[in-house]
């Protein structure tokens, strides 16, 4: 989710918001919070930036929450389909990350802050280690508004970048078709003739990265012209399939259909789907002002295809061997930015995991009384990565690329309590 989900308003409630609403923080029990001793850990990347700045005065919450499930988890009343899937899944209420601004959707992807060198993605490094199940589909798929890194595998090659795909079956993918009307038989002709060009080229230039992907990604391409389309049309899923996903609704149609075109790219052994909602340059979800408008409507467009999914895959038994994380780049603050907004928030937010190897109905880790760090259990963001590594039966340490050192923390560590 693009611009930053508010925490508190979502998968972790804090009544004393509501308590000390209006209060600076200096004037309630928990002013320790801004202690610069806690407050260290980020790096600023605009130093005295209009956004990304502590904001004091506590902002009560802007929707009611209630429990949900066996396990009795507090989620807001904009996020009540998910809730209603609570048992499936586990929740993380102790994130943090290190950048006060957007290129934290960057770093959450790639472990990395804006201002190190780019490294490569969670979704790179799984394909890299893992390959593809399908010589018809990408093995690595974004859909929707990329953030600002564009590019995915940097030094492990361009073959390891996510293809971008829009769920539109008579135009997926960008500069796939031919411009003009062509026969199989001719379009077949003019892809061996290419193909024999760039092998001519791959012996005069051999090892080169930028040639061999091109190589590679001509002849998916070809292959992709007939299997992309397919895979889009949903049209051929049952009529309650595709009102579980809220494809019946203008609402939610548009990220519904995203995400039944994801589980059935799962199922045709697409490995590594990203799905990012939230368009504009920041993302949509960040509420600088007008936070329960802005919160309310996006929710809305979401949380019922989100938990179709999840529904839909527990039926057909794939939920067993999926993967499903809702994320977002950082969360925001407790304070009000404006009078109705709240600003960027590093220090603690949520995420949720479900799927393979997960336990569900699990509530992980703590943020203090008023959302503002992560307390009990913190998590940096690569120790989802850790996690995911760990589930697909991966050594991320294994896929170490000669010459090229990665830090202790890119690696991450396993969230032990919330594995099956």
């Amino acid at each position: 989710m693009r611009g930053g989900v508010s925490h508190m308003e979502s998968f972790d409630p804090k009544p004393a918001l509501n308590q000390f609403a209006g209060k600076s923080i200096a004037e309630t029990p928990f002013k320790s919070v801004q202690s610069q001793e806690k407050l260290k850990k980020v790096r600023v990347v605009v130093v005295n930036d209009a956004n990304g700045q502590q904001r004091n005065t506590l902002f009560p919450l802007q929707v009611g929450y209630r429990q949900h499930g066996k396990c009795g988890v507090e989620i807001s009343d904009w996020f009540s389909h998910i809730g209603s899937c609570a048992d499936d899944i586990a929740f993380l209420r102790s994130m943090w990350t290190t950048d006060d601004n957007h290129g934290a959707q960057v770093q959450f992807h790639s472990g990395r802050h804006m201002l190190d060198p780019r490294e490569p993605t969670i979704g790179a490094w799984v394909t890299y280690g893992l390959g593809s199940e399908s010589e018809n589909l990408p093995r690595f798929v974004n859909m929707g508004p990329r953030y600002f890194d564009v590019r995915d595998g940097h030094y492990l090659g361009p073959a390891f970048d996510a293809v971008n795909l829009k769920v539109d079956p008579k135009n997926p993918l960008a500069y796939a078709s031919p411009e003009v009307a062509l026969s199989d038989s001719e379009q077949a002709e003019q892809f061996r003739l290419v193909h024999r060009l760039n092998t001519l080229a791959s012996e005069e230039y051999p090892g080169d990265a930028m040639l061999l992907a091109r190589i590679r990604n001509y002849e998916l391409a070809f292959r992709m012209q007939k299997a992309v389309p397919e895979v889009l049309r949903v049209e051929s899923e049952t009529e309650a399939t595709r009102k579980l996903y809220g494809l019946d609704e203008k609402v939610t149609e548009p990220f519904g259909r995203q995400l039944l075109v994801a589980r059935r790219m799962a199922e045709q052994g697409v490995r590594f789907i990203q799905i990012q909602h939230g368009d504009g340059a920041a993302g949509a979800w960040d509420a600088h002002g007008g936070l329960k408008a802005n919160h309310s409507s996006l929710a809305a467009q979401v949380d019922r295809p989100i938990a179709g999914l999840l529904k839909d895959l527990k039926s057909r038994g794939l939920l067993d061997d999926t993967i499903v994380v809702f994320a977002t780049e950082f969360g925001r603050t407790p304070g009000s930015q404006g009078g109705d907004g709240r600003d960027h928030h590093p220090y603690g937010f949520s995420v949720w995991m479900a799927g393979g190897g997960i336990r569900g109905g699990v509530i992980h880790g703590a943020t203090d009384e008023i959302g503002f760090h992560a307390e009990q259990d913190p998590h940096y963001v690569t120790d989802v990565h850790a996690t995911i590594h760990h589930l697909l039966g991966l050594n991320a340490r294994g896929l170490e690329i000669p010459g090229r050192k990665r830090l202790d923390r890119d690696y991450g560590e396993v969230i032990h309590p919330i594995l099956l």
